[in-house]
Order: C-alpha cells, then sequence, then structure tokens
C-alpha cells in the first residue's frame, strides 16, 4: 500500500521561505513521478511542480518557476518543494501524489493515483 505524508506546513510571512517534504512509502519510485499540486478555498486543484524520480528532470507550473523548487531525496524517499518568496495567494492546501511508472511530467491531477492527505500553508502579507 502506497502512504503519502506530507509535513512543514504552516503560517509563512510574504517574503519568507518554507519547505513541504513529502514522506513516500510501499512502492519503488524509480519509474515514477512525484508531483504537488494545490487547492485555495472555493479554487479547483492546481498543479504547482512535479519531478522525474529517475532522473530527476521537473517541470513548475509558470506562477512558480523561480519561486518554488521541487527536489527529490533517494535515500530518504522523500520529495520536497522549496517556497522562496511566498505570496498571500500562494495559501492554500498543497498535497503531494504519485503517478507511478510515468515516463512523462503530466500535469493533470486525474493522472496521479495516490495522494498525500494535505498540508496548509497560509502566506500572512
Amino acid at each position: 500500500q502506497v502512504l503519502l505524508v506530507e509535513s512543514g506546513g504552516g503560517l509563512v510571512q510574504a517574503g519568507d521561505s518554507l519547505r513541504l517534504s513529502c514522506a513516500a512509502s510501499g512502492r519503488a519510485l524509480s519509474a515514477s513521478v512525484m508531483g504537488w499540486f494545490r487547492q485555495a478555498p472555493g479554487m479547483e486543484r492546481e498543479f504547482v511542480a512535479a519531478i522525474r524520480w529517475s532522473n530527476e528532470i521537473t517541470s513548475y507550473a509558470d506562477s512558480m518557476k523561480g519561486r518554488f523548487i521541487i527536489s527529490r531525496d533517494n535515500t530518504k524517499n522523500t520529495v520536497d518543494l522549496q517556497m522562496y518568496s511566498p505570496k498571500p495567494e500562494d495559501t492554500a492546501v498543497y498535497c503531494c501524489a504519485l503517478d507511478p511508472g510515468a515516463f512523462w511530467i503530466r500535469r493533470l491531477a486525474s493522472e496521479y493515483d495516490y495522494w498525500g492527505q494535505g498540508a496548509q500553508v497560509t502566506v500572512s502579507s
């Protein structure tokens, strides 16, 4: 059984940095894509970033490029999302997700089979 557990959410001031982490267990990740999505109140789930586990190729939503960095740790089976200079509009529940067996990075939430429970990130102005 695949289990994804996020940590590191909380309250942060605009301009500060915040790091989210997702610990994965229950499945080999070598042929997978791990992604981060977010959902603000009243909004649809939105792609943030993703990383191909095998060669660390990454993809970002345009509004996150240059501000967020996704990385993975092969020894810990974790995927991190480093948020630099977050803005109040980045306030949302952030979820990590697993697209097992994927070669291409996909941005549709429906393509991902496994999800974490989510971590609230609140950015104050």
